[in-house]
């Protein structure tokens, strides 16, 4: 093994790694804390982190992987974009998905860190904002191109040497829907943006500037280094998944092909997105830097080092993003040629990820889940109060994993790059004009067979109290989760509308609608996708299934039919018949 001129030692650097880490943390919490809207304030839909002068993240917050995991694809826009050099006090901020941003409501709030006159790193942070004066409230689908997402800004001084634009201030203000809650949120940001920068300076007055820097050089090599030895552990070769979307949000009907092809080579991973839909003339397409790249690395440090399965602490830092190569050609869906639009782009990197997995569950069947929701049911509620001021209220609704090794999928959760949380229902009743009438998992469908069956999808009904609109961004009503080992594919997610004075009346809805206008009592059901199983469902414990039909998890007809369990009218277990049954059903796989 080489030896490190000038390495930090052991302890040190073990200290100085802590610093970091807990830093990002510190500057997470701060945002969210002082955030106004729910989106960051509950749901805490944010990133935040520290970056050396090269753009390599040194820290990031235990957040959404997607906010951090972008930073750096900001700072390179940043510095394509930045018309004057950066200062001591600067705060800077960037949203343009043609220009590093994971999308465009993601705002990006940049601060420099000097030492001693010298640009040494940056402190970043981005979060979701609830309305950035886009061509609908919250969200966009159907728009014809990048300047209906809303206010754009390339590499724009909100601060510069400490001293506020006052103009460009009061231009955000102008052109929100609601300039309480981005107010707010951006103050937040700031505040957040600024503690990293006396953070960072802290340190590097603690330990000084030459040893910080060899510390963060180390511990992106060590990280680098492990993520390296564990796809060395992978046999070399090409592997191939497909899927499809279902929809762009305007032409209904036609289908979008994903294709993700894996290549390792040694202790290097390619991914190559090739074969995917060409892109889509809505803002269902997705930004390549920002974004497409971002769900590559994050699929591979998941997989590979996950805190639960390996021993070792590896530091969350650009070393674990060196290893993986994308490929996705321009003007494909994946890496999108300006100025379409690119806002609605969740669902499709969700679908990357879990196409990866798919690609690799043959040769590490040990560390994958089955197929799970892998989608994102965002959802914008909006309306106007009799003042005349506009409401919005942003909501991320859980999914659910595919079953596990050794485990059964968990029920109604973010899953994969989500990592967000729901807000309380409690607290959405008392603040704005809806009411939700049923939140709970899933039961209108069995699904997800396997010896560890797959997770629930939740469903959620909002009740709206006025006039209103809602938009809608998801996908997989289609494309149900796969199954895996033998285990049964997952199902669908759905989405239907009614009014609570005539419920049975039900219209279904596609996976992604704009703008639909709303009535007082309107109802808006929302239904998760359900995981794929693991494993022959044979194989699981007759009183295992016995419990799930008790639970509700799945019908005794699905029992029989799934699991070769037979239940008697009084739902006991009947050993002999199920003996027969799986005796039947194995032979018949045969």
């Amino acid at each position: 093994m080489a030896v490190i001129r000038n390495a930090v030692d052991p302890i040190t650097l073990q200290v100085i790694g802590g610093a970091l880490d807990t830093i990002a943390k510190e500057m997470g919490h701060v945002l969210y804390r002082m955030s106004y809207s729910s989106i960051i304030r509950e749901s805490q839909d944010l990133g935040a982190g520290l970056f050396d002068k090269s753009f390599n993240t040194l820290c990031e917050s235990d957040s959404t992987p997607m906010h951090i995991g972008s930073i750096p694809a900001y700072l390179r826009g940043i510095e394509k974009t930045l018309h004057d050099p950066w200062k001591e006090g600067d705060v800077v901020l960037h949203n343009h998905p043609y220009f590093g941003a994971s999308h465009s409501p993601d705002i990006a709030v940049i601060s420099p860190v000097f030492w001693e006159g010298e640009l040494v790193g940056f402190s970043g942070n981005t979060a979701h904002h609830v309305d950035i004066g886009a061509a609908t409230p919250g969200l966009i689908i159907d728009v014809p191109d990048v300047y209906a997402e809303g206010m754009l800004f390339k590499g724009i001084k909100l601060y510069e040497e400490g001293k506020l634009n006052k103009a460009l201030w009061q231009f955000i203000e102008t052109n929100t829907r609601v300039p309480s809650l981005v107010m707010g949120d951006l103050e937040a940001q700031v505040a957040s943006a600024r503690l990293g920068v006396r953070r960072f300076k802290e340190l590097l007055g603690e330990y000084g500037k030459e040893t910080v820097e060899q510390a963060t050089r180390q511990l992106m090599d060590y990280s680098e280094t492990m993520l390296r030895k564990r796809i060395s552990e992978i046999p070399d070769g090409e592997y191939v998944a497909e899927g499809f979307l279902d929809d762009d949000g305007r032409t209904r009907g036609k289908p979008l092909p994903v294709k993700v092809t894996v290549r390792i080579k040694g202790d290097t991973a390619e991914v190559d997105l090739t074969g995917s839909s060409p892109q889509v003339p809505t803002a269902f397409n997705v930004p390549f830097e920002g974004s497409t790249k971002v769900a590559c690395y994050f699929a591979f440090r998941a997989l590979l080092l996950d805190t639960a399965t390996t021993e070792e602490y590896v530091p969350q830092n650009e070393g674990s993003f060196r290893p993986i190569s994308v490929i996705a050609p321009k003007g494909s869906i994946f890496n999108p040629i300006f100025p379409v639009a690119a806002e609605a782009r969740f669902g499709q990197i969700q679908r990357i990820v879990d196409l990866i997995i798919k690609a690799l569950s043959p040769v590490i069947p040990e560390r994958i889940v089955a197929g799970s929701s892998a989608t994102l049911s965002f959802a914008a509620y909006s309306g106007v109060r009799p003042s005349g001021d506009y409401w919005v209220f942003l909501e991320v609704n859980e999914g659910a994993y595919g079953g596990r090794p050794h485990s059964d999928g968990p029920d109604s959760i973010d899953e994969l790059m989500r990592n967000t949380r729901n807000n309380p229902v409690e607290d959405l009743a008392m603040h704005l004009p809806l009411i939700c009438d049923r939140y709970e998992l899933r039961d209108d469908v069995s699904s997800g067979a396997g010896k560890f069956r797959g997770g629930l999808g939740v469903v959620k009904v909002q009740r709206f109290l006025g006039k209103g609109f809602m938009t809608h961004e998801c996908d997989r009503h289609d494309d149900a989760p796969w199954g895996f080992m033998g285990g049964h594919a997952g199902a669908g997610g759905k989405v239907e509308t009614f009014n609570a004075s005539d419920p049975k009346k039900i219209t279904s809805m596609p996976a992604k609608f704009s703008n639909l206008q709303t009535n007082t009592g309107d109802c808006i059901a929302i239904y998760s996708p359900n995981g794929g199983g693991y494993g022959d469902p044979l194989d699981r414990p007759a009183a295992t299934v016995r419990d799930d039909v008790l639970d509700g998890f799945c019908t005794r007809d699905y029992a029989r039919d799934a699991y070769g369990v037979v239940l008697t009218d009084k739902l006991e277990l009947d050993e002999v018949a199920t003996a027969a049954r799986r005796k039947e059903m194995r032979k018949s796989a045969a």
